[in-house]
């Protein structure tokens, strides 16, 4: 057939239009999405029967067809406006245009089949026969179709070139108006042959098939417009097309009845495809959402836990100056540096020590886990002498080691054993008080035997606490130097416990290069601590 190639492009119109107005409206789901589908379907009323009307051999059925497609082009104006100032947000300003347009469309295509409308049909332009236009049909063109296109082109450039409009809006404005254009330019080819005038249409006509894609991208900015979904969707709609032309040209009853029963089943299937891929795609959507959602948070969340680790360093640094006094003082009247007292004074003045004391162990806990959260820990290393460190420290504990009526046993394997190490004496010091501190605490009788040795088959330092305290249960074992951790056990012994003694003692270990681990056979059968340290000269 003559026309062949020009047919072929008005029904890839048609199937573009209805497949992008389905598409939109799917995704969108709302007034704006129907408005479109509508202005959609419309435009495919208009061109698949173009198809049929070019395809017929006879006046009278090329003239049927050209009143049905007339029929359809007779909305598209009304419809186009209406989903522009919907898109723009302004359909409330319109109410009178949307109002009074369609009361005219809804005349014009009452009439659209009558002689006034199209008079008939005539060969023009090397088209056998071509429709030809009467007055109302002039007067539909010049009242309703080029005053509603060219306002809602007017409506899209103003809001495109607008400094109130935001980046979508001038996005979507952008592709809209691309889109008609389009429509405006391959719409209008047809106009002059409809007049009786020569004019070769088909090139500027096949701008139809493309129009929809513009208008459905516009349409959809800000929205999910995903390459996957789009691409099942069109893979399978052009084998529905397939399929459905093949059951239209076979000869046969039973060929076709074959092929019809073959695209219901690709229809129902196709369908299932759409959606699990849809779905696929919404699942990932939010997926990506919440990963977002939750990296903010998480970003905020960093920020607060370090304004409150630097609300803690302050308000403790704060608390020790007043407690170093308050020790100091209460240590002057013990001492009797002040005076003799009472013995019910003395008893009085030694649990303020005694509970100043404890005091500041906290805020040395709060102090250090600040620091090391912040990032902000100093270490001064040195080599040092283990066991001279040990021996120091079993001296300063003295007076509560005699207190506590347990039995204290420090073993070295070896006197002439070099127990050099290299750390930060003070902190160093005060992680090895602190276990010593814990095993008595946690000692309510029997003993605690030190003990300090040298691996020579991991050259390592090996320093171990073993007492017949509460012991540590199986299920806290792997928890123990995490923070805030304490056993029940614990809590009943000693309430004075933060859950951050092991944990700084961990922390400050493993910045020596050295490692901390506890053993116990469980509740009621002691613990042991060992601290595993590299010798002096291999750190």
């Amino acid at each position: 057939m003559q026309f062949d190639w020009y047919i072929l492009g008005t029904v890839l119109a048609g199937i573009s239009s209805a497949f992008f107005g389905l598409f939109v409206y799917y995704n969108k789901k709302d007034k704006v999405g129907l408005t479109f589908l509508v202005f959609s379907f419309a435009f495919s009323l208009w061109t698949l029967p173009y198809a049929i009307w070019l395809a017929q051999p006879d006046a009278a059925d090329a003239l049927f067809w050209s009143r049905v497609l007339n029929l359809g082009a007779t909305f598209i104006p009304i419809f186009y406006i209406h989903w522009v100032v919907l898109e723009l947000g302004v359909a409330l300003k319109h109410k009178k245009l949307l109002i009074i347009g369609y009361i005219a469309t809804c005349f014009y295509a009452l009439l659209s089949f009558t002689p006034m409308y199209i008079s008939g049909v005539v060969p023009v332009g090397g088209f056998p026969f071509w429709p030809q236009a009467n007055f109302l049909y002039v007067a539909f063109i010049f009242s309703i179709c080029l005053p509603l296109f060219i306002y809602g082109m007017y409506l899209l450039t103003r809001a495109l070139i607008s400094k109130n409009s935001d980046a979508n809006t001038k996005s979507k404005s952008k592709y809209m108006l691309l889109g008609s254009i389009m429509s405006s330019v391959g719409g209008t080819a047809n106009f002059l042959l409809m007049f009786g005038i020569p004019f070769i249409a088909p090139q500027f006509t096949l701008l139809t098939i493309f129009q929809s894609i513009f208008w459905a991208y516009g349409s959809m900015q800000g929205k999910m417009f995903n390459v996957k979904t789009i691409a099942t969707e069109i893979l399978v709609f052009g084998l529905w097309v397939f399929l459905l032309v093949r059951t239209i040209l076979l000869v046969t009853t039973s060929d076709q009845i074959i092929e019809g029963v073959l695209l219901l089943i690709t229809v129902i299937l196709g369908i299932y495809l759409i959606r699990s891929v849809d779905k696929e795609v919404e699942q990932r959507e939010k997926i990506e959402k919440l990963a977002v959602d939750l990296q903010t948070a998480n970003v905020r969340l960093t920020e607060l836990d370090r304004q409150k680790s630097e609300f803690v360093s302050f308000a403790t640094h704060q608390l020790r100056a007043p407690l170093t006094a308050m020790k100091g003082y209460a240590s002057m009247m013990l001492e009797g540096d002040m005076g003799t007292m009472s013995a019910e004074a003395k008893m009085g003045v030694s649990r303020i020590f005694d509970s100043a004391q404890t005091l500041t162990s906290i805020v040395d806990d709060y102090l250090n886990l600040t620091r090391i959260e912040l990032g902000t820990m100093k270490y001064a290393f040195e080599t040092i002498d283990w066991k001279k460190l040990i021996e120091d420290i079993l001296g300063e504990l003295k007076p509560n080691i005699e207190k506590s009526g347990l039995k204290f046993t420090f073993n070295a394997e070896n006197h002439d054993t070099d127990y050099r190490i290299t750390a930060d004496r003070d902190k160093f010091k005060q992680v090895i008080a602190n276990l010593i501190d814990n095993s008595m605490k946690y000692t309510p009788k029997g003993t605690v035997a030190l003990s300090l040795s040298f691996d020579r088959p991991k050259h390592k330092v090996i320093f171990t606490i073993k007492d017949t305290g509460i012991g540590i249960a199986p299920e806290i074992l792997p928890h123990l130097f995490a923070k805030w951790t304490r056993a029940n056990n614990a809590n009943k012994t000693n309430i004075k416990g933060t859950g951050l003694g092991l944990f700084v003692a961990k922390e400050i270990i493993t910045a020596h290069h050295g490692t901390v681990r506890a053993e116990s056979e469980g509740e009621g059968k002691g613990s042991c601590f060992i601290v595993e340290m590299e010798p002096f000269g291999k750190m």
